[in-house]
């Protein structure tokens, strides 16, 4: 009987790939890697083989969709950074058979879900950047389920994380969960983005206090007051993918009956207007 293990909110900014080159970035984000790294070291601890990440930078109009390819393989430039993420090698091994298991899962929840298996099919990089820096720690297969969602509800992406945990628990399959998005996601304007130092600046004092106020909830546990929150935090926050990634975490954590006390591995960072952090979710 499989098991997700370990689950996780986190980062995946492109400065985190700079911040291994030389340049004025050079060191800035090591304690996001670093928190990654830990994240993967607990993971590896705990048997994880496959991690399954929810990724905000995969964008969908219609559906919920999977990528449940065998193996991913190419080099990866970012359309909205290529400045930041150019030609950057992956190779992963997929875990096809839990991809083709949550859709079905999911379809059975009532919630229309395809799984692809397309060698043309490229990751994103809220998928990529993590798996970059996880996998110098523990190497782990890979599925990565869209999580930027235009018309679906958070409701919907409930019962996704509730597919995931049933498709898991079914399986031989020993998990890492990993929703892959930012906190507050207001990005500076462009005219704006130089004057404030945009790089390492947030773009709304209200959106840092939101932030800091649902990170203590997360830490004292009281993450049903935060679901009731979730879509308005999500919506006057600008949440990144509508934060449809955390509604799938949650979903597969047991939504308003989760209560286990969250511990935030990389503290809270501002990084071009938005608000980030890694956050550990125990599974209770």
């Amino acid at each position: 009987m499989g098991e997700i293990v370990l689950a996780a909110k986190c980062t995946h900014v492109p400065t985190m790939l700079m911040s291994e080159q030389e340049g004025p970035i050079h060191g800035k984000r090591q304690a996001a890697i670093d928190g990654h790294l830990e994240i993967a070291r607990r993971a590896k601890a705990l048997g994880a083989d496959t991690v399954i990440i929810c990724d905000t930078h995969w964008v969908i109009n219609a559906g919920f969709h999977i990528n449940a390819n065998t193996r991913f393989e190419g080099l990866f430039t970012s359309n909205e950074f290529p400045q930041f993420i150019q030609n950057m090698p992956y190779s992963y091994d997929g875990n096809p058979e839990l991809g083709d298991a949550i859709s079905e899962a999911a379809r059975g929840l009532g919630v229309h879900t395809l799984a692809h298996h397309l060698d043309s099919l490229e990751m994103e990089y809220g998928t990529l950047v993590p798996m970059r820096f996880m996998s110098r720690a523990h190497k782990m297969k890979v599925v990565s389920i869209a999580a930027w969602c235009t018309v679906h509800s958070h409701d919907e992406s409930r019962v996704i994380g509730q597919a995931i945990r049933k498709a898991v628990e079914a399986s031989n399959s020993k998990v890492l969960l990993i929703a892959s998005g930012s906190l507050s996601h207001k990005i500076w304007p462009n005219r704006d983005y130089a004057a404030n130092n945009g790089t390492f600046t947030i773009s709304s004092e209200f959106n840092r206090q939101m932030d800091l106020h649902v990170l203590d909830m997360w830490q004292r546990g009281d993450h049903a007051t935060f679901l009731k929150m979730l879509p308005e935090y999500a919506q006057f926050c600008c949440g990144e993918g509508s934060m449809h990634d955390t509604a799938m975490l949650y979903g597969a954590l047991g939504w308003d009956q989760y209560t286990a006390r969250c511990e935030v591995v990389t503290p809270y960072f501002p990084s071009s207007g938005t608000g980030q952090t890694n956050v550990i979710f125990p599974i209770q």
